[in-house]
Parts: structure tokens; C-alpha cells; sequence
């Protein structure tokens, strides 16, 4: 995505929450009208987001912005992201958003490239998705994170998937076999997805005719037992490991036998540094 995906009017409601009534400081110093210049670059390696955005929000500004960089980069230490050109005004009012929007985005996705990194295991690769536990208001930034990242979004909300929780089958009174049919005939064109969490209940929904089981919180060892035991049955649904998967255990759940493996770390990712230099007179 390397396209801005916050419209203009919620790149200036950004803007208006830091800078609601002026900069007072700029304004005090009368500096405003003097022309400036300003850069951003990494401080460490990341793989960069969001650039577009900081980008939009200092052109609708009125500042002129030379991308040095692209969402989805990897970039190494003191690599150039952006430079902006513009009054003094408009540079110190707008850089501290633009910022925060590339260096968090960014966090988000260095985690996500790390565990996509990670989910290989002698030559097989596995995809990695991202589930909908995004932080409340983020979800547009966050999944441009997570697919520039060369990641996917596991399901972007209740209403376009199928996925059944232990919490829904509280309310069932019938067989598994009986719940895939229906929800068959009720939504053809999607996949069946049942959360397990042990191996006999994978086996049950798998042998009912789901397209996939996803484990929950099992570890490699236990997602290998469940691998063994679909694969005696030949039992074809794909097995997807969710729950505490990270880029520091991708690896061994590949390993394990999982097709997919889900996560929510890059959403708990700490902020990329990004470091912002102003330049004097231009």
C-alpha cells in the first residue's frame, strides 16, 4: 500500500488534536514566515510505514515534500525517509504528527516483517496473518502495516469470515458435522474456520469438513501432535497456530507442521525511532 489510506480530513483531525488553537511557541517567536527545511531518517533498521501519510499531511499544509523512501522498505541505520521544504510555521506544526504516524506504523511493521521472516523452516514458508486486535481508531494505518510488512489481516472484522469460538458452541446442541453444513448452505463461497483447543477437537472438526482448524495457544510440540494425527486420517483442512506467536518462535511452529500462522504481536510493537533534522534558512 503505497497510497496514503487516511483521507485528508483525518490527516487534519490528527493535526488539530496536537495543534488545536496554534503553535503557541512559533507564534510567540515570530519566526513563522521564515523558509525552512527539515528531513526524517531511521535511527536503527525497520521496515519503514505511514511515510505516505506524513508525507500528505505536509503537503496539505502548503509544505513541498521529496519522498526519499516508500511504506514497505527496509531501511537501514540513518537512511532517508523524506525532506520537506516549507515556513517554519508550517514545519514545526505539522513534523511531531508526521512523526509519530511513520515511527508507530513502522513498529507495526518490523514486527510483522520479523515473524514473516522468521515462518520458514528448511525451504518450506509459511503465510503469516494478523488478527482484528488492532488498537481502537488505528485499523486503516494498522493493516497498511501489516500488509506492507508482506504480511495478511487474518480476518478484518466479524462481518466477511467465518470462525467459530468455543464461545459460540456454548450455544450449539448439535454435531459438528451438522454446524459445517449449515454454515455451508449459509455462506458457500466462504471457508469454515473452528478455533480447537485440543487435539481430539481438531480432529472432530476436521473429520466434520472444516477448511481449517486454528489451535489456540498450543505450543510446537502439541501443534505437531495435532499435525501427525490430521495427516494419519489424511485429513485435508488446513492448521493454522494462533496464540503467542512471535518471530522469535515462527520457526518452530513451521517446523511443527502448522499452514498459517496467526499473530497479534505487531500490534503491541513498540514505535520505530525516527529522527527529524531542521535545517536554517534555504
Amino acid at each position: 500500500m503505497r497510497h496514503p489510506v487516511l483521507s485528508d480530513q483525518e490527516l487534519a483531525a490528527l493535526l488539530a488534536d496536537d495543534v488545536p488553537c496554534g503553535d503557541l511557541t512559533t507564534d510567540s517567536l515570530r519566526i513563522g514566515a521564515r523558509p525552512a527545511r527539515l528531513s526524517f531518517c531511521a535511527r536503527g533498521p525497520m521496515t519503514v510505514c505511514s511515510v505516505e501519510e506524513a508525507a500528505r499531511l505536509f503537503e496539505l499544509n502548503g509544505a513541498r515534500v521529496r519522498l526519499e523512501a516508500r511504506s514497505g522498505e527496509s531501511l537501514s541505520f540513518q537512511a532517508p525517509i523524506l525532506t520537506v521544504d516549507g515556513s517554519a510555521e508550517v514545519l514545526h506544526r505539522t513534523w511531531k504528527t508526521a512523526q509519530v504516524l511513520v515511527e508507530w506504523a513502522s513498529g507495526i511493521a518490523s514486527v510483522a516483517a520479523a515473524i514473516v521472516q522468521a515462518a520458514q523452516h528448511k525451504g518450506k514458508r509459511v503465510p503469516v496473518a494478523c488478527t482484528r486486535k488492532t488498537v481502537p481508531g488505528t485499523k486503516a494505518l494498522s493493516v497498511k502495516a501489516v500488509r506492507c510488512a508482506g504480511a495478511t489481516m487474518h480476518r478484518l472484522g466479524l462481518s466477511e469470515t467465518l470462525l467459530v469460538f468455543p464461545e459460540h458452541r456454548l450455544y450449539l446442541d448439535e454435531s459438528p458435522a451438522v454446524t459445517v453444513a449449515r454454515l455451508r448452505a449459509a455462506e458457500p463461497e466462504k471457508k469454515v474456520v473452528v478455533e480447537v483447543g485440543t487435539v481430539d477437537e481438531a480432529l472432530a472438526w476436521a473429520q466434520a469438513g472444516a477448511h481449517v482448524v486454528q489451535t489456540e495457544k498450543f505450543p510446537p510440540d502439541r501443534v505437531a501432535e495435532c499435525r501427525a494425527a490430521l495427516d494419519v486420517r489424511q485429513l485435508p483442512c488446513l492448521l493454522a497456530a494462533a496464540g503467542g506467536v512471535k518471530a522469535d518462535n515462527a520457526e518452530a511452529y513451521v517446523a511443527a507442521g502448522a499452514d498459517l500462522l496467526v499473530s497479534s504481536a505487531p500490534f503491541s510493537a513498540p514505535p520505530r525511532d525516527v529522527k527529524v533534522q531542521f535545517f536554517g534558512d534555504m
